[in-house]
């Protein structure tokens, strides 16, 4: 499945998995490579690709000769846009070769494994787990424990047709940040979790405030605050750049077409092309589905 990272406050800790999805479709035989949808033009198409280098991974670790192999990829998940794309094909790429070598791994080790290839734990939970996820290190384990969801919980996306780089959006964090702003962070991520798993999403608007991540990345994005601004007016329960960017998410269990076109309007106002996508929240993560 898609993601969404940091969900407002939880940097770096919590994410969310949401039902649009990317198939990776293995079998053996005469090695080819095939992509349909997002990055078909743009993606690799050979064994550097993303889910190819994964594909091998549990392989190598259980000791084993990696099996020739056609692979087809269909997208569904726009890249560079905060939505996990790069952890789909991470994840994808693990389960499919953990899998077809006779799943060697556990679950935990496959969480470890997708985090140390690529880079977000934020991410890669939901896309491995479902749900919402609260991920965090200690020492030198990962945990992560689901949040429960409401049931009539949406999202409205608008996705910008313009990317934002991953390496570019965190290298405009600051180091530091004053202690009034983490303050800010740990109880707003606190009212979050508590709002979601309750289901009393009075307020989510004040749950998903961030002073972390959103203020340095709106320097590079400036149309942020205006699109955030125009779901909250449309009665949004809470808003948030979704991941590093570039899209921006909306909480909704009512008027979801009503914010998506709101939002879509002040782009339109801001010269910004994009697309406004509805959706909601899965408890799927990454799955087999075996052809009969």
């Amino acid at each position: 499945p898609a993601t969404t990272g940091n969900m407002g406050p939880g940097f770096d800790c919590l994410g969310m998995a949401l039902d649009i999805w990317n198939a990776v479709e293995v079998e053996v035989g005469p090695p080819s490579f095939n992509i349909v949808g997002e990055g078909e033009t743009t993606l690799p198409r050979q064994e550097s690709n993303l889910v190819h280098r994964c594909f091998q991974v549990p392989f190598e670790e259980a000791g084993k000769p990696v099996p020739k192999i056609s692979i087809t990829c269909r997208n569904n998940i726009p890249l560079g846009r905060g939505l996990g794309s790069s952890s789909a094909a991470v994840v994808g790429g693990l389960v499919a070769g953990n899998e077809l070598c006779g799943r060697p791994l556990s679950q935990e080790r496959l969480l470890e494994l997708a985090t140390e290839l690529e880079g977000h734990a934020d991410n890669v939970a939901p896309a491995l787990l479902g749900g919402c996820q609260i991920v965090v290190r200690e020492d030198d384990r990962l945990v992560s424990v689901p949040v429960p969801l409401p049931e009539d919980l949406r999202v409205v996306l608008f996705i910008p047709d313009t990317p934002m780089p991953t390496r570019e959006a965190r290298q405009a964090l600051p180091s530091d940040v004053p202690m009034k702003d983490a303050v800010y962070n740990m109880g707003r991520v606190a009212l979050l979790v508590r709002a979601l798993s309750i289901g009393d999403l009075t307020h989510l608007a004040i749950a998903t405030g961030d002073r972390l991540h959103q203020p340095a990345r709106q320097t590079i994005f400036p149309a942020m605050k205006h699109l955030i601004r125009a779901a909250l007016g449309a009665g949004a329960l809470g808003a948030f750049l979704s991941g590093a960017g570039s899209t921006v998410l909306a909480l909704a269990n009512e008027r979801e077409m009503t914010i998506g076109y709101e939002m879509a309007d002040a782009a339109v106002k801001l010269a910004l092309d994009g697309t406004m996508k509805v959706s909601r929240p899965t408890n799927l993560g990454a799955h087999l589905v075996e052809d009969e």
